[in-house]
């Protein structure tokens, strides 16, 4: 496994991360407890000690997987979770400390943990002003609920404000080789010493190499609205830059998704970058790619096929109806 220091959060975590978005159910298909437990303990076995979840995920339910699959070894494993009021929910100024901080108490229990490595707010929701969310944030911290506090889906301007009244210490934006748009905020983080954790690392499994076929998921998978990748024209762009991927694992004689795996944590604004794993053979297959990298002449072969494909078309905005 290979490690980095997450920013000015001081932790050495490992550069693939446990996502758990899928494994909360809700708008990504049938998903097993059993197999979602192992996948992560497979992972952890691996050398991963990252795990990153939410409570939107299937309405706290990929917290209550994951707080089974750390007992035990919970010390050994840095936790990021984050809060925020539900889509359309809408919390009075004066009922936002109070709201943040409940919400921190259910992730807790959830997780079966007495304090979180890392407290993201998951949108900068209009609802959740600068002062009062960061005046929550500090108090969890004096109570030693968190350790420390970041942001996801946040731009420039918003990160800056929150700054004016406490330490923003890590960002999550999305980001893969499908997904580019937010390099230069990536870059910004870094340049403040701002850990940067990536989500949707696998263009939510288009970048595996499993599906070669345009899918017919149901209107309500997460896969069909929050991403584009599964519509015309992209979907045959990506197909075309996966014949390059191909070329590539061929010659390391490694599955597609490990290409991927590498282009992403090789990055060097990215510390690590999450992946949803569904089964032990998918967390063994992904940290296998922990074995080799990408040389400079692979990577810059990448970044021609995706210019040439992928990156000729728009990306739509990501949303979460």
């Amino acid at each position: 496994m290979r490690f980095k220091r997450l920013g000015k959060t001081g932790a050495n975590i490992s550069v693939i991360t446990v996502g758990t978005w899928a494994i909360g159910g809700t708008g990504w298909g049938e998903v097993d407890k059993k197999d979602s437990i192992e996948a992560i303990r497979a992972m952890v076995d691996e050398g991963v000690n990252s795990i990153d979840t939410a409570p939107a995920y299937g309405q706290g339910y990929s917290e209550e997987v994951v707080g089974e699959a750390v007992k035990g070894i919970r010390s050994k494993i840095f936790i990021t979770t984050k809060f925020g009021p539900k889509r359309g929910e809408i919390i009075p100024t004066s009922e936002v400390v109070e709201y943040a901080m409940t919400q921190c108490d259910l992730s807790l229990k959830r997780l079966g943990t007495d304090y979180l490595d890392l407290y993201l707010l998951h949108w900068p929701f209009k609802v959740f002003p600068a002062q009062e969310t960061m005046t929550a944030i500090n108090r969890l911290k004096e109570q030693g609920k968190i350790r420390n506090f970041g942001v996801s889906n946040f731009d420039e301007d918003q990160i800056q404000e929150f700054e004016k009244f406490g330490a923003v210490t890590a960002l999550e934006p999305p980001f893969s080789m499908l997904n580019r748009k937010y390099e230069e905020l990536m870059k910004f983080a870094k340049n403040r010493d701002m850990g940067v954790m990536t989500y949707g690392s696998l263009g939510a499994g288009i970048l595996t190499g499993a599906i070669r076929t345009l899918p017919n998921y149901e209107p309500t998978d997460m896969r069909m609205h929050f991403y584009d990748f599964f519509e015309e024209p992209k979907f045959s762009a990506v197909m075309e830059l996966l014949k390059t991927l191909d070329g590539i694992a061929e010659k390391h004689n490694v599955p597609v998704v490990q290409v991927a795996i590498n282009w992403s944590t090789q990055n060097p604004v990215v510390d690590t970058a999450l992946m949803g794993v569904r089964n032990p053979k998918e967390a063994k297959e992904n940290c296998a790619a922990m074995s080799w990298e990408l040389n400079p002449a692979e990577i810059a072969t990448i970044n021609k096929a995706y210019a040439d494909t992928v990156g000729k078309l728009p990306l739509r905005e990501q949303k979460l109806t």
